[in-house]
């Protein structure tokens, strides 16, 4: 088993996540929304697999680099 760990690219707030500890998603699937400069931003799943992790919550500021989930392969 192989783990993938999906930062977040841009410092913003998170706005929704949609994926829990256990959810299976395919890539492509929106684990989060998170809103920068006004504009909100999906965070996608890079591959299919199980959610293992979730770092991002409703209403976090987070930072370039934080961890948003961690998705096991």
């Amino acid at each position: 088993m192989a783990l993938e760990r999906v930062e977040v690219p841009i410092t913003g707030k998170i706005l929704a996540v949609n994926v829990g500890v256990g959810d299976k998603v395919k890539e492509g699937d929106v684990l989060c929304i998170i809103e920068s400069m006004k504009m909100e931003n999906p965070i996608l799943a890079p591959l299919d697999g199980k959610v293992q992790e979730v770092g991002a919550q409703v209403g976090k500021v987070m930072q370039s680099g934080e961890l948003v989930a961690v998705i096991d392969y």
